[in-house]
């Protein structure tokens, strides 16, 4: 896997959270496979309060924006990323509201979909994705198929989408074997996936 570009895009309000152990961890573990790893980070760098219609513009004029070279810089530069990176690893919480608001912003009419034909646009084409989120309650208690709708939305952008990485409950794991399951990452020799050790099942 050397000098593959692996980007995360992760969102959680706190430093000492078991997603910024997780980050963090995936970091080191992938820099140290030879990855250059670039991280988005959703609630410190990117997100920023749309105040009025002037700051979000949707569809064909987001469209026209971006064909323009007129989008946001931030927006650009978030395009940038995925465009750079094979492999892009969601590490977020659920609910994942901070995900919804990248994905509204990044993934625009003409960069990452269009309306006619599904996999018309080749930016994002044979990037692979993988959701890794922590959930506040137990497996046995959550719903199914929550984790589907970014799935849908990645896999109708052109990502190939791997099996998700849940950490059920996290909070109610004994602290030092759950820093010691955000550290269990395995990256593939051939990049056909990454993925964390049998956590919390």
């Amino acid at each position: 896997v050397a000098a593959e570009k692996i980007l995360i895009v992760y969102a959680h309000q706190s430093a000492g959270s078991f997603n910024a152990a997780a980050k963090d961890a995936a970091v080191k573990v992938l820099t140290s496979q030879g990855c250059k790893v670039e991280v988005s980070d959703l609630c410190h760098e990117v997100q920023r309060e749309v105040k009025d219609a002037e700051h979000f513009q949707n569809g064909e004029e987001t469209m026209l924006k971006w064909k323009e070279g007129r989008l946001s810089a931030d927006i650009t530069e978030e395009h940038r990323k995925p465009y750079d990176a094979v492999v892009v690893i969601f590490q977020v919480s659920s609910p994942a509201v901070l995900l919804n608001g990248w994905m509204d912003r990044v993934l625009t009419l003409g960069f990452a979909y269009t309306s006619e034909i599904i996999h018309l646009v080749v930016f994002l084409q044979e990037k692979k994705a993988m959701l890794s989120f922590t959930t506040g309650s137990h497996e046995s208690i959550s719903a199914n198929g929550d984790h589907c709708r970014y799935n849908g939305n990645l896999h109708y952008c052109g990502f190939q989408v791997w099996a998700p990485q849940i950490f059920w409950a996290p909070n109610h794991i004994p602290s030092e074997a759950r820093w010691s399951h955000a550290s269990c990452l395995n990256v593939e020799p051939d990049m056909t996936t990454v993925h964390w050790c049998d956590c919390f099942h």
